[in-house]
């Protein structure tokens, strides 16, 4: 194969496109775009390739037209025109208090107000933000195009500590002279991974065009299927070769690790660019969105906010208000997960206005519950594999009391972050996590005409149906007989009769007091 440079990592598009590297002709998106006055606004998941695109935008409005041959916008655009950019960036800084974020804000101001020969006379941000805009429209007779890249980072650095309204107050404060300044200004896009709510940051940009879950633009970002197959064919075919793989089988493992991110209904998923490109450069199908670490802002909010596993991993439906912005301030974590990448867009229904939430792909998958897993039960972190490797050997072998022996040692006692009286759902998720990880086909919360069976775990040739108490301070033995009643009153198992799998009724029950699995009984 003739040597290709892959742009992993590469942010800059003079760069990428001066070093020869591949790249996957986003300039359609750019043209339709720039065509516009709009203010816009775009979330997308980090490893996406964001500040590749205000890159790009930027090198277009600086008129740099050579870096565009060949490129889809340089058979629109005739007439090249350079219009002076103004380019915000938080993302090479870390914001755990309001001095770091001032520092950045005056770094920032500071270049622009050399370069443009700007008296400054406020020493305030926003006002020397304004006056930068006006004086540098006045200079040059152009209106000027404004890029920010992850606004939201410096609220999310310091997230549930002192500093986090500290920041939030400063950047509202940044941004508002962006409405004053509107005539002023040619184009402004803005990035991040959270859409932190208007109120809390934009009150002044009520016209902010947010295109995050618009259809038009939902591969703005990413790689489609479409574009896999033109643009890295020869990566595709090495990865099959050194697998000794067929070309589909290759695409369908690409898929099944890297695709499934829907940021509109009804639109063409899309590849996580960083992992597709890390895959073809590794050969190798490993967990690179990883790599950098689990976004702190996710962790936090773990930590510091009710988790309802079940709510979150099972397909979970909502209306576009429950997941499109983020509120610090407010219980719902959904935003959250959704936002970080961990869960996409997997149906629509138009009539009731209603999405699917779930794992956009394997790699999500895994990832997340390993996360969860890590915060929420007690077993080391080098035991951790091995407990779940453990616990599908003892569900293949159909050993139920060496598995709930593995659970239960994984949740001996109620952690710190989990409050008591939430404990019942804390064992119920962390039960359902664990079964997850084996890979096995886990379900909660399995609705049927009499009511919802608790877990339920089908491997090649068995079908385990799981029912959790709590002891309440009554008997073991009664509890789990009870459970066991449950599963055959309401018929739990109904549905797998025809299978031919093995069936395993288990009442399990739970301590009331945040001791962990009391014991079971088998049917």
């Amino acid at each position: 194969m003739e040597e290709r440079f892959l742009p992993i990592g590469i942010q800059d598009f003079e760069k990428l496109r001066k070093g020869g590297y591949v790249y996957v002709d986003k300039t359609k998106y750019v043209y339709e775009l720039a065509r516009l006055s709009t203010p816009f606004f775009l979330s997308r998941p980090r490893r996406f390739g964001k500040s590749l695109l205000l890159s790009t935008f930027e090198a277009f409005f600086l008129g740099k037209k050579e870096l565009f041959d060949g490129l889809y916008i340089s058979e629109k655009v005739t007439d090249w025109t350079d219009w002076p950019v103004i380019k915000i960036s938080f993302g090479g800084d870390n914001y755990p208090d309001l001095d770091s974020l001032k520092s950045t804000l005056n770094l920032t101001l500071s270049e622009y107000e050399k370069k443009y020969s700007v008296e400054v006379t406020d020493p305030r941000p926003a006002p020397r933000l304004k006056k930068l805009i006006q004086t540098i429209s006045e200079q040059t007779g152009k209106q000027v195009v404004i890029l920010i890249d992850e606004y939201d980072k410096p609220i999310l650095d310091a997230l549930y500590t002192d500093f986090e309204e500290q920041n939030r107050q400063e950047l509202r404060s940044f941004y508002s002279p962006l409405k004053d300044c509107d005539k002023y200004i040619r184009f402004l896009f803005i990035t991040g991974i959270t859409k932190v709510s208007h109120i809390n940051i934009f009150s002044g940009l009520n016209q902010l065009n947010d295109i995050s879950l618009n259809r038009q633009f939902s591969s703005l970002c990413g790689i489609s299927e479409t574009e896999l197959e033109e643009y890295f064919e020869p990566e595709i075919e090495a990865i099959a070769e050194d697998l000794n793989w067929s070309i589909s089988k290759t695409k369908e493992k690409l898929s099944a690790m890297y695709d499934g991110y829907h940021f509109s209904h009804n639109a063409e998923g899309v590849y996580n660019p960083f992992c597709l490109l890390k895959c073809f450069m590794e050969k190798s199908f490993g967990s690179y969105w990883f790599e950098s670490g689990t976004p702190s802002f996710l962790v936090k909010t773990l930590q510091n906010q009710p988790i309802f596993l079940t709510n979150l991993v099972n397909g979970r439906k909502v209306k576009e208000d429950q997941f499109k912005n983020y509120d610090p301030d407010s219980k719902n974590m959904l935003p959250v997960v959704y936002q970080s990448g961990y869960l996409t867009i997997k149906d629509y229904n138009p009539e009731r206005n209603v999405y699917t939430l779930d794992f956009p792909n394997q790699e999500i998958k895994y990832g997340f519950l390993n996360v969860l897993l890590k915060k929420f039960v007690t077993v080391p972190d080098d035991d951790l594999g091995l407990a779940i490797d453990n616990l599908c050997d003892a569900l293949e072998s159909r050993n139920i009391d060496h598995a709930l022996s593995i659970i239960k040692s994984a949740i001996a006692d109620l952690p710190t972050i989990v409050k008591k009286d939430m404990c019942e759902n804390y064992y119920e998720s962390v039960t359902h996590l664990m079964f997850r990880m084996t890979g096995y086909n886990v379900v909660s919360e399995l609705q049927n005409v009499a009511g919802r069976s608790d877990v339920i775990v089908t491997t090649k040739d068995s079908v385990f149906i799981f029912e959790l108490k709590m002891d309440k301070g009554q008997d073991f033995e009664k509890v789990a007989e009870s459970a066991l009643a449950q599963i055959d009153a309401n018929g739990y198992s109904e549905r797998f009769s025809v299978s031919g799998k093995q069936m395993f009724k288990v009442g399990v029950v739970f301590s009331s007091d945040g001791k962990g699995i009391v014991g079971w009984k088998v049917k």
